[in-house]
């Protein structure tokens, strides 16, 4: 899974972007990651569902009750 995420990060984002300097670059990798990959991007390991989906379905039982 590891792989994966780095070569998504890669292609998805470092490869398209120029940076002036490594603040910037950090910056950038960590918004990627909070904005777009961790909660908006579709992953196989959990059937296709965005993690936000599936965080907040296993919530929901525990709301309930």
């Amino acid at each position: 899974m590891a792989e994966s995420f780095f070569s998504a990060l890669k292609n998805e984002r470092v490869y398209r972007t120029v940076y002036a300097t490594k603040e910037r670059a950090r910056r950038d990798v960590i918004a990627y990651v909070e904005g777009f990959y961790n909660s908006r991007r579709r992953h196989s390991a959990l059937g296709y569902q965005r993690p936000d989906e599936v965080h907040y379905s296993y919530q929901q039982p525990a709301l309930a009750a």
